[in-house]
């Protein structure tokens, strides 16, 4: 009988039995019966959004991405759809719902033994150890697997937020908040390579003013401009007419600026539910100095972030042709062409060199595309099971801003028992261990001096 009813509400779909329980943990935070509800409606209308903007992404695109396959020869056959589309696919797993009282009881298990100073109230961001599950699950062939990853992860962003709590301070001025986002993992690997540039001449401080560079962009910085140029380009390429041309170009423009409307939805919709989380932990636990992790975007005032991300764009766009003129990778990126996922903790580990931040995120951008043209497949499968959107035969869909590509593709290929991935996981961990440490330590020692 239980099953059954478990069932039903899954078979409402992600518009309709996610802001149910999102209004039901709202009022166990004891938020007030009308906010809970008005954020619950908002986050349905959040999920409607988003499929009306995909659908329409897609009925452009997919003609595009057949064309460039036949023209070029290129397989590059697997668009990428971005966070929102792929947030929404994984939400309506079957078993996603679990996920929230699994983070919710390791985060609480971890603040209780002091293992960690955080408070995770990131509620949205549940979707991405939901990923990370479906991937493992996908890849290995075994859920338990997919869900000891998933609290890998957990654990993990936790003792990150812990590592980078001083680092963030300082560079956003905001006391009491850090980053649990998955995003920063890429840390472990990019703090080394960052103290290797420190030894190169003329890399030890910002040599750029990140301000006066992105007003010389000017207009080229702005989504809808961006996407113009984008969708311009790839009809080009496809051989479109130039009428046609520009209709997919506005049409590329018009999905890039509303993918961040619907975004900010999603925020408005779960930003009160995470005040009033964070608001009775204090509370609770006022004996100690509990940190409050929080996504990303309350970094975005540094605008460092921005004019890497754009100056990304092109070199993204060409890597794309030329591994699949290699026959590495099948990913078209869209969505998430403007990858401020790779920028973001390349600040954190330069404390906002830029071009550092450059070197680095040239560096790793890359792996984006090889971790999301391997978890194509998957993705479009795990799309087509749930019934999410309708995917064209012959077309694949991924995600190009994949987060934390190296650990995701890592921890998959270890719990299929893959010797490369084993021993890729292996030294990811060691990297961790040894990045968190040497954050923590220093943390104390400020501490001793002050």
């Amino acid at each position: 009988m239980l099953g059954q009813i478990i069932n039903y509400i899954l078979n409402l779909g992600a518009a309709i039995f996610l802001p149910i329980i999102m209004i039901i943990i709202g009022l166990i935070f004891k938020m007030p019966a009308k906010r809970a509800i008005i954020s619950g409606i908002t986050l349905g209308v959040a999920f409607t959004g988003m499929s009306l903007v995909l659908d329409f992404m897609f009925g452009t695109i997919s003609p595009v991405a057949q064309a460039l396959v036949e023209r070029t020869g290129l397989q590059l056959n697997a668009v990428d759809v971005g966070w929102t589309p792929m947030s929404a696919i994984a939400w309506a797993w079957p078993y996603a719902l679990l996920m929230f009282p699994i983070q919710i009881v390791v985060n609480l298990l971890l603040i209780g033994f002091k293992w960690t100073d955080t408070l995770n109230v990131d509620m949205w961001n549940v979707w991405g150890k939901i990923f990370t599950a479906t991937m493992v699950n996908a890849i290995s062939g075994s859920l338990i697997f997919g869900f000891v990853a998933a609290i890998i992860q957990i654990v993990f962003e936790l003792k990150m937020a812990d590592a980078n709590h001083e680092r963030i301070q300082k560079l956003t001025g905001i006391p009491g908040v850090t980053c649990t986002h998955y995003m920063t993992f890429q840390c472990t690997l990019m703090a080394p390579i960052s103290k290797l540039l420190d030894k190169v001449p003329g890399l030890g401080g910002k040599s750029l003013d990140s301000n006066r560079l992105k007003d010389r962009i000017g207009i080229f910085g702005e989504n809808s401009v961006m996407g113009l140029l984008v969708g311009i380009l790839l009809a080009v390429i496809a051989g479109y007419s130039v009428s046609d041309t520009l209709n997919v170009g506005i049409k590329v423009s018009a999905s890039l600026v509303l993918f961040p409307m619907v975004a900010k939805l999603f925020m408005q919709a779960l930003q009160p539910i995470s005040d009033y989380a964070s608001n009775y932990m204090k509370n609770k636990y006022k004996d100690r100095e509990i940190q409050i992790g929080l996504d990303w975007p309350f970094m975005a005032g540094r605008s460092e972030i921005w004019v890497v991300s754009i100056i990304l764009v092109p070199l993204e766009i060409a890597l794309a042709f030329l591994f699949a003129k290699l026959g590495w990778s099948s990913v078209l990126p869209l969505a998430g062409i403007v990858n401020v996922i790779v920028v973001v903790p390349a600040l954190i580990v330069t404390n906002g060199d830029i071009i550092k931040m450059i070197i680095l995120s040239i560096l790793f951008t890359p792996t984006y595309l090889l971790v999301s043209s391997r978890f194509a497949e998957a993705v479009t499968a795990l799309a087509r099971q749930v019934g999410t959107i309708d995917i064209p035969a012959g077309q694949f869909i991924t995600y190009f801003g994949v987060e934390a590509p190296i650990f995701r593709w890592a921890i998959s290929e270890a719990f299929a028992f893959n010797l490369v991935g084993i021993v890729s996981f292996v030294a990811f961990v060691g990297l961790f261990i040894v990045y968190v440490k040497k954050a923590m330590s220093k943390k104390q020692l400020e501490e001793e001096n002050n």
